[in-house]
């Protein structure tokens, strides 16, 4: 038997989604218009980064082909790898959404095929029914938002007020998804878990994916900062995924990052939280040390999407793909015989994109490990071929949709 590894680059889309021009994102491409903007000198930050986009260990892996498998075209300032060392191609989604938990459960073996219930976009996002619910059964002097609103923006507009008032800051996205942010000290973290618990019941009735915790610490004065202690509160996947086929089989699924969240607990034996890609790469690395053969490490890169993409910053997204291009060799070294690791992504955030929403892309494929043969997969028709992949490869049965590359 083997050891399974799965890394999610939050949000690492390469273009190229045959239906793109229904979501709106016709050209949407993260991974093209980063390499574009990087190779123009259009993402330099002195002290962060600077020149064309640099990624030489994905590169070695296919990266480069991937991305004109998805496209047709080759990243500004890359070339074709002479011979790729890696499993490489791409995926499309078939999920309805392009939101985390249907990339995620689709990677996992269950596209989402229903629609989401979504907040209105215009006016008031919650309705004066909901919020008086929220009110009483949490007993709360009223809420601040109710809009749509970026995280950062929202906490640095409504944060003072909170600390004054007591009232949490509620708010929601494209996504299906109620977040409430509050300050971890004078509202407190335990306070605000359990006002999203309530609210988790409360929406149910609407069909909306998650309920997030945004703590967050600081002062007017000093300024508001998001902790680490995020935590989401989702509806269940549609049905079993590849971390149940893994646990019931008696090994471990080690959840690293949000992983355990988006999956709602289901199939998760072993939950590592870390804030940050490099926190979550370590809390990785240390997962595999434990890992036995027909365990499954399964870690979320949540800074691409949540720091960069959302907000649009190019050269942050450029510099935290290279960092972690560059840590790769540290986690390749633990790796034994047998052992199979696939990257990919849930969905596409381009930073050069209109808004501050997702972007329907396709996202890459690349594998590797001990006396894993190089091979191109082309374009696969769904993301749960990763999922099928990983569940021949441990021996298990095949997952409820997606078809094996091995």
């Amino acid at each position: 038997m083997a050891r399974a590894f799965l890394f999610v680059l939050d949000s690492f889309g390469i273009g190229g989604a045959p239906d793109a021009e229904a979501y709106g994102d016709l050209g949407a491409n993260t991974l093209g218009h980063i390499a574009e903007q990087c190779a123009a000198g259009l993402a330099d930050r002195p002290g962060l980064r600077e020149g064309p986009l640099s990624l030489p260990h994905m590169q070695s892996l296919g990266l480069a082909e991937a991305a004109v498998a998805a496209t047709g075209d080759m990243p500004a300032g890359w070339k074709l790898t002479s011979r790729p060392r890696g499993i490489h191609g791409a995926a499309n989604e078939v999920s309805n959404g392009k939101d985390t938990p249907s990339g995620h459960w689709e990677i996992a073996g269950q596209p989402v095929m229903f629609d989401w219930g979504y907040f209105p976009d215009d006016g008031p996002a919650f309705s004066d029914e909901l919020v008086a619910k929220i009110v009483a059964l949490a007993e709360l002097p009223g809420i601040l938002g109710n809009c749509h609103a970026s995280g950062t923006e929202i906490i640095a507009r409504f944060g003072a007020e909170h600390v004054r008032t007591g009232k949490p800051i509620c708010y929601t996205s494209s996504d299906s998804v109620f977040q409430i942010a509050a300050h971890e000290e004078s509202f407190g973290l335990e306070r605000l878990i359990e006002l999203c618990q309530t609210v988790r019941k409360l929406i149910d009735p609407l069909n909306i994916g998650r309920v997030i915790a945004r703590p967050f610490v600081g002062s007017a004065e000093t300024g508001f900062d998001r902790t680490g202690n995020r935590q989401d509160f989702s509806v269940p996947p549609p049905g079993p995924t590849l971390l149940d086929q893994v646990s019931e089989s008696g090994s471990r699924v080690f959840a690293v990052g949000k992983i355990g969240d988006i999956y709602a607990h289901q199939g998760v034996t072993d939950v590592r939280k870390a804030s940050g890609n490099p926190a979550l790469f370590e809390a990785t690395l240390k997962a595999t040390k434990e890992a036995r053969d027909g365990d499954l490490v399964f870690t979320n890169f949540v800074d691409f999407d949540m720091l960069y993409g959302h907000r649009r910053d190019v050269a942050g997204y450029a510099a935290a793909l290279e960092a972690l291009d560059a840590m790769l060799p540290r986690f390749a070294k633990l790796l034994k015989k047998g052992d199979l690791v696939l990257i990919t992504a849930d969905h596409g955030c381009d930073p050069t994109w209109r808004g501050t929403d997702h972007t329907r892309e396709r996202v890459p494929i690349l594998g590797f490990g001990p006396g894993v043969a190089a091979r191109n997969i082309g374009v696969r028709t769904t993301y749960s071929d990763v999922g099928a992949t990983l569940a021949q490869h441990l021996g298990l049965a095949a997952t409820a949709n997606g078809r094996s590359f091995l």
